[in-house]
């Protein structure tokens, strides 16, 4: 409301009255105008009140909410159900142009504002969380395999022709999520596996001929990218991931983007849900003031706790940032960047620190109680001292003990996938079973032998648990509970059917005699 309203409305109402809303409204204005300034998250987090208003008034700006608007186009915002206008506030024009996903788009003033803020805020949160060398950012309509897919493409196409023909592989280093996997091949690229190494020395498939390791962790196999670098006329980049599934560990960052540096390739790093990890991405920020990492690429949903379906892209060159923005194809959805940016205001820089802070103290104690449990049924925590996200625990037991019911390497496997089944009828999500000798995984043309475990020949069977952001210390809780109890029960059905198998034997010794 304007001045002239509040004018008009003193001479209806005591003048007394109407000053003092004329004043509650100028101070609810203020956070907004320093939005629009700053730039920046702010302090304290909005009110779900005054995150809808901005939306809403900015909903207002975008011609399809105009009253007096007669669109003649194909495209005109135009939404028949009133139920999918409501969940969107009336921003149905999208972001950007047809050229650039950040451009400003001038049938829709508002929902261009909400995303340039979005952009803005996920810089500014990104930069709280650690990241501090990034000077750009985009949130991408799309979630993180098909936003690596993008930025290859983009950094690619930078190339003179002769070149981009010439440079066609990219060298990744093997973690068994196929999302990144598939990402590189979708942009036209051949990829080249990389194993990792255990404990950072021996190979993992020479495991059985050498000393067993000091950890069981997986690690970048810096040697191997250094000896193929040697020659890499063909080489376009490396992709490393940052976030994943224990025992393998985040890559070495800092390690390969020095050799980025050195050998002048590409660098493109999977962080899908990196950024609630203040050491990960202590790696990432060193990484790029050391070496070379050209762009960060970052799920909106596992690191901002917004539904899947968006990705935050960003970097230290902000020139590659807005490459990747121009190299989007047609107009976005505004989704991503409005749940983004509604989830940062509700937050605030001091809930989104409380957000991290809190994820990481709950650690130790998530390793402890788990450590505790496994112990309790004769399996063990394994040790990934660099992974601050994911835990394994071991199987072996469980598997020794089915491989007494029946000596089959199928039959074990089962029993071990079965234990995963147990979790689940617990109502317990996100648990990730890897049973020894599995079949080979066949991804578009491509073989990997014990695929889940992100090596060829992984000794023991496991389960993955995540201390993930958002989760309660309740929540955590709750899942050893449940965890300890379906080892007891997995552990009861099995010395069940070693008796009724010993009994058999038994008897079959007695008809004998």
């Amino acid at each position: 409301m304007d001045a002239a309203f509040y004018d008009s409305a003193a001479k209806l109402v005591d003048a007394h009255v109407v000053d003092q809303a004329r004043q509650v409204e100028k101070t609810n204005r203020r956070p907004v105008q320093e939005l629009v300034d700053q730039r920046r998250l702010p302090t304290k987090g909005w009110s779900d009140d005054a995150v809808e208003k901005l939306l809403r008034d900015c909903a207002a700006m975008d011609s399809n909410n105009f009253e007096e608007n007669v669109g003649v186009g194909e495209r005109e915002a135009r939404v028949l159900s009133g139920v999918v206008r409501r969940r969107h506030f009336g921003l149905a024009h999208g972001v950007g142009r047809s050229g650039d996903v950040a451009a400003v788009q001038p049938k829709a003033a508002g929902s261009s504002l909400l995303a340039k803020l979005a952009n803005a805020l996920a810089l500014d949160a990104l930069k709280e969380a650690g990241l501090v060398e990034f000077r750009r950012a985009v949130v991408l309509p799309c979630a993180t395999g098909l936003s690596l897919s993008l930025c290859l493409l983009a950094l690619r196409n930078q190339l003179p022709p002769t070149e981009r023909a010439k440079k066609s592989k990219a060298l990744w280093c093997r973690v068994d999520q196929k999302s990144c996997f598939k990402g590189i091949l979708l942009a036209g690229l051949e990829a080249e596996v990389v194993a990792p190494r255990t404990d950072g020395s021996a190979p993992i498939h020479n495991r059985k001929t050498q000393p067993p390791p000091s950890s069981d962790e997986l690690r970048t196999n810096l040697e191997a990218l250094e000896r193929r670098l040697q020659n890499n006329e063909d080489v376009f980049c490396i992709v490393t991931t940052t976030s994943c599934f224990a025992p393998r560990a985040p890559d070495d960052v800092v390690g390969v983007a020095r050799l980025c540096l050195k050998h002048n390739v590409r660098h493109v790093v999977n962080n899908a849900y990196g950024v609630q990890c203040s050491k990960t991405c202590a790696q990432i920020a060193r990484a790029s003031r050391v070496g070379r990492v050209d762009v960060v690429v970052a799920s909106t949903d596992k690191n901002f706790l917004v539904p899947v379906g968006g990705a935050v892209v960003a970097g230290n060159d902000a020139d590659i940032i807005d490459t990747i923005g121009r190299a989007y194809p047609g107009r976005a959805s505004a989704t991503p960047c409005v749940d983004l940016l509604a989830t940062l205001l509700g937050l605030g820089r001091n809930g989104w620190r409380s957000l991290l802070d809190e994820r990481e103290a709950q650690l130790e104690g998530f390793r402890s109680s788990l450590e505790d449990v496994a112990r309790k049924h004769g399996e063990r925590l394994l040790d990934t001292p660099h992974n601050r996200i994911s835990f394994g625990v071991t199987l072996s037991a469980l598997a020794a003990k089915a491989r007494r019911v029946k000596d089959d390497d199928n039959a074990v496997r089962d029993r071990c996938t079965k234990f995963g089944s147990m979790l689940f009828t617990r109502c317990v999500s996100g648990t990730r079973v890897v049973a020894r000798e599995t079949d080979a995984k066949d991804i578009a043309g491509y073989s990997f032998v014990g695929w889940g475990a992100s090596c060829d020949d992984y000794p023991e069977p496991y389960f993955t648990a995540a201390c993930a952001l958002g989760a309660s210390g309740r929540e955590l809780a709750d899942f050893v509970g449940r965890l300890d109890r379906a080892f007891g029960q997995a552990h009861k059905q099995l010395d069940k059917e070693l008796r009724r198998r010993s009994d058999s034997q038994d008897s079959l010794s007695t008809s004998n005699l």
